[in-house]
């Protein structure tokens, strides 16, 4: 439990205490809940900072931090519900919004891939937390109530707005998605995407590609290189071996090598973000991983490997434990890259010209 998990669930923990101040009756218990309220939602933005720029991102805080936000904003609003401070319809649309694009991150993430905040989702939650804040105050300061009313419906706008935003920037991920193509290991299921592929869907695309690799160790260029014509679309690449390397051509931060190792779904998005940014292309492409015969000092299994694609707005990664001798898991690596490298550029936009 780091601090900015730590952060995250205080605002579980305030849940029970600002539905108690809500219900009981005593002097100044609305403008302590209101007080409350603007402190723990403060929390939202910092725990997420101190993540980033600490390098302390993990699996319990990308759990725990949407289900802490939306916990803590309908849980005051129920309450506020009972109390006749809000209509009922106003508390459903705002769930309606959270419950859809839940599951609509939840079926980007069985696709390996990752939605990003987009800027009216963040309007929308200040909007809301806005609203919130004077609805709790209306009751003491009735002349408040004009103003409580104009918040609820900018965030009621912005809940809309941002929720079809949302449904239409990620689109694709609705469309069917097919689980055959998902490999956990070396053995079949899925077709491999060949370098005739890579050139089929970037050919006369405008998109350019560049790579980041570790356990592959150059494969991925040498593969899409094979291909006449590929300068169009390939730009070239960097083989970050070494942690060094990681941290000063591609900018990974030493904190998050050491927290959660080379070896990471962290580090290879880092990865893919750093190499698009430093190379300026549209896509970037990562592996790291550990190719064997030893696990490297770790106790990461022989095998594991995590790629991951960039591109603007959103890194698709995922993980694979391959089997077999060290050349065997390092071709697998290169050519699942190249895979994943064309089902993101058929979701990707052509840049404008």
């Amino acid at each position: 439990m780091n601090i900015p998990n730590a952060l995250t669930a205080s605002r579980l923990a305030a849940i029970p205490v600002l539905m108690a101040l809500l219900l009981v009756d005593f002097p100044g218990h609305d403008q302590i809940a209101a007080a409350l309220f603007i402190l723990f939602s403060f929390t939202d933005t910092l725990d997420g900072e101190l993540a980033r720029r600490g390098g302390l991102v993990s699996d319990l805080g990308k759990f725990l931090d949407p289900l802490a936000d939306k916990l803590f904003v309908l849980s005051v609003l129920i309450v506020l519900v009972q109390e006749g401070l809000v209509a009922a319809w106003v508390v459903v649309v705002i769930f309606s919004r959270e419950l859809i694009i839940t599951i609509l991150r939840s079926v980007a993430a069985s696709q390996g891939r990752v939605i990003a905040a987009a800027p009216l989702g963040k309007t929308k939650t200040v909007t809301q937390m806005s609203a919130v804040t004077l609805l709790i105050l209306q009751r003491p300061y009735p002349a408040v109530v004009p103003l409580a009313d104009i918040a609820v419906a900018a965030a009621i706008v912005f809940t809309v707005w941002s929720g079809l935003d949302y449904l239409w920037r990620f689109r694709r991920f609705l469309a069917p998605f097919d689980t055959s193509r998902v490999r956990t290991g070396a053995a079949g299921g899925a077709p491999e995407a060949s370098p005739g592929e890579v050139a089929e869907v970037l050919s006369g695309t405008g998109l350019t590609v560049s790579v980041a690799e570790s356990i592959t160790g150059g494969l991925i260029g040498a593969l899409i290189t094979e291909q006449p014509g590929s300068s169009a679309y390939f730009a070239g690449g960097v083989i970050a071996y070494s942690n060094d390397v990681k941290r000063d051509q591609l900018g990974v931060s030493a904190s998050l090598l050491e927290t959660v190792g080379a070896v990471s779904r962290e580090v290879g998005e880092a990865m893919a973000q750093g190499v698009r940014s430093r190379l300026r292309t549209n896509l970037g492409v990562a592996v790291t991983g550990i190719a064997g015969p030893a696990a490297e000092g770790t106790s990461k299994p022989v095998g594991l490997t995590y790629i991951a694609v960039a591109s603007e707005g959103h890194v698709a990664s995922r993980e694979f434990t391959f089997s077999g001798d060290r050349s065997s898991i390092r071709r697998q690596a290169a050519t699942e890259a190249l895979r994943l490298l064309v089902e993101e550029v058929r979701g990707v936009r052509r840049p404008s010209s």
